[in-house]
């Protein structure tokens, strides 16, 4: 069964940087065939979609909160996914979630605004890793 860990998180001043990365919890398993998203969540907030890229790397999407200043990336030969955020905001503050996703395209154009209760139904989640955005 595949679990994914995030790393990365932690505090960091407004128009800071920080990067996240999600790989497989076990050597043996790879994120290679998977669509990989990032999604957050704040206390008393749905969880949301923050970015997200096919297996291959030739489709990513990104929120409109965080178009330009957020890059979605992966490296197959580590089996690694990463989220470089770049000049960060206090309402980016939340914990991030890596998830993969092996079943279908929830991430091209509209679909991934869309596809929330696909990625919690059929995806592989991590458990987190807190943002914090404060001066």
């Amino acid at each position: 069964q595949l679990n994914v860990v995030e790393t990365g998180g932690g505090l960091v001043q407004p128009g800071g940087s920080l990067r996240l990365s999600c790989t497989a919890s076990a050597s043996t398993l790879t994120l290679n065939r998977y669509f990989i998203g990032w999604f957050r969540q704040v206390p008393g907030k749905e969880r949301e979609g923050v970015s997200c890229i096919s297996a291959s790397g030739d489709i990513t999407n990104y929120a409109d909160s965080v178009k330009g200043r957020f890059i979605i990336s992966r490296d197959n030969a580590k089996n690694e996914v990463y989220l470089q955020m770049n000049r960060l905001e206090v309402e980016d503050t939340a914990v991030y979630y890596c998830v993969a996703e092996g079943y279908a395209d929830y991430c091209s154009g509209s679909v991934f605004k869309a596809s929330l209760t696909s990625w919690l139904d059929l995806g592989a989640w991590g458990q987190g890793t807190q943002v914090t955005v404060s001066s």
